[in-house]
């Protein structure tokens, strides 16, 4: 049976993750909205499978030096903070770039990112919503990316309301992402709000937004990986039970 855990709260995940029946936990390490360097949890996190997400600012494919030299550096800390603390893994969005830049350019600056950082766990880039220069918003860009990463252990991490909303139908997505990336280490399991193609981020509980649960479920069986929900807190011990129930 796959491991199914949610996003929980820094303050203490290992409590927020027994109160919600999680196996498996994600959580930040400090403002995910900021460029300070990481925290560490206050108490040890255990019993539970852990993942660490990068703070969303972090967007190493960027051509501008402001933005992409202090996410390496935010993106290395928080590879080995995580690692102190027995994550399986480091999620991080794949960026973009400014509408009128070459995206060659981002593809090559995250080959620079993997040439020269020690990755003493799993770097797991994740499919984005919006955004026209994204760098893995859909197939097509994953797969230029991947070219640009040849030869790097890199990890996959597919998000389900994500993928809707950037216009990739969730049917068969688990076998086209796996013949671009040979893996898929992390399924963030999430509703969307929003219709179809929108490219809006907004995630909801599971039934209660725009795709058929049977397409998400669908991931779920096929990936074979663990399953994080980032939904609403008030309905995520509804999600694990339904996942639970259903897989």
């Amino acid at each position: 049976m796959v491991r199914i855990g949610a996003h929980v709260g820094q303050d203490d995940p290992a409590a927020h993750a027994a109160a919600i029946g999680a196996e498996v936990v994600q959580f930040f390490l400090g403002n995910p909205q900021g460029y300070k360097k990481p925290e560490l949890p206050a108490e040890p996190v255990e019993g539970v499978d852990i993942f660490i997400h990068a703070p969303y600012l972090v967007n190493v494919a960027s051509t501008n030096n402001r933005i992409r030299i202090p996410s390496r550096k935010l993106l290395a800390q928080h590879l080995e903070a995580a690692a102190s603390i027995g994550a399986k893994g480091l999620i991080v969005h794949g960026g973009h770039l400014n509408a009128g830049d070459d995206p060659q350019a981002g593809f090559d600056n995250w080959r620079k990112v993997f040439e020269r950082l020690e990755c003493p766990i799993p770097v797991l880039i994740e499919n984005t919503a919006g955004g026209d220069n994204a760098m893995a918003r859909t197939l097509e860009r994953l797969a230029r990316l991947w070219d640009a990463l040849d030869g790097f252990d890199v990890g996959f991490c597919l998000d389900t309301c994500h993928a809707h909303a950037g216009g990739e139908d969730l049917s068969g997505i688990v076998d086209r992402i796996k013949a671009i990336t040979g893996r898929i280490d992390l399924v963030h399991c999430n509703d969307s709000r929003d219709d179809f193609g929108t490219g809006a981020d907004r995630h909801a509980n599971l039934g209660k937004g725009r795709i058929d649960p049977e397409l998400i479920l669908e991931v779920c069986r096929t990936a074979g990986a663990p399953i994080v929900v980032e939904t609403p807190a008030e309905g995520q011990a509804d999600d694990i039970a339904f996942l639970r129930k259903n897989l």
